[in-house]
């Protein structure tokens, strides 16, 4: 895999290999999710909570796109560092600053792949007897799971490749790619 700085030194069109997904089906996927989303809870209490950093640009998108009223929260995690592999030790950067007790809450994810990270959130936050607890993210790569995990909506399904863009970032860069592109590495990490 390069050195961070040898990314960083590559024009743009030759860090991103491919595009996964583009802007427009993107936007379209997260309306839908808004709409489904915002069927399934109307007339409940409900609270989404972003995993940052990562979501971020999900979590504002798909918070315009459910029409019914909702709070919002945020948790930060890590288990990547500064590698392209998960190390499997999930840590708590950001705790919630609402209770959870008796909410319905939605876990909003950029992507999920081994499931270790979303295994240990959702562990904890069941503790805190929320109503409800489900999960919604934007990528699933299916063939990276090491830990079963239940997700209620799934925006797309991906191959095992290294994404970047929407929020999803390789070292804190690419997050600004308003598609979801696969980056390119000298020695492939996916």
């Amino acid at each position: 895999m390069p050195p961070q700085t040898a990314l960083r030194a590559l024009p743009l069109a030759d860090a991103i290999e491919r595009i996964l997904v583009d802007e427009v089906t993107l936007q379209k996927r997260v309306q839908e999710l808004g709409a489904q989303i915002a069927e399934f809870y109307r007339g409940q209490d409900l609270l989404l909570i972003s995993v940052l950093k990562g979501s971020i640009v999900f979590m504002a998108d798909l918070i315009r796109a459910i029409s019914i009223p909702h709070e919002i929260d945020f948790m930060a995690t890590s288990s990547y560092g500064a590698s392209a592999r998960t190390s499997g030790v999930v840590r708590i950067l950001k705790d919630l600053n609402k209770s959870i007790e008796g909410r319905n809450v939605l876990i909003v994810e950029d992507i999920i792949d081994s499931g270790h990270t979303l295994d240990y959130l959702v562990r904890i936050l069941q503790e805190r007897q929320p109503a409800s607890l489900r999960i919604v993210t934007l990528l699933d790569k299916p063939e990276r799971r090491e830990v079963e995990i239940h997700v209620d909506w799934v925006g797309f399904s991906i191959p095992n490749d290294f994404v970047v863009g929407y929020g999803l970032d390789y070292n804190e860069i690419y997050r600004n790619l308003p598609y979801i592109g696969k980056v390119r590495f000298t020695d492939d990490p996916a």
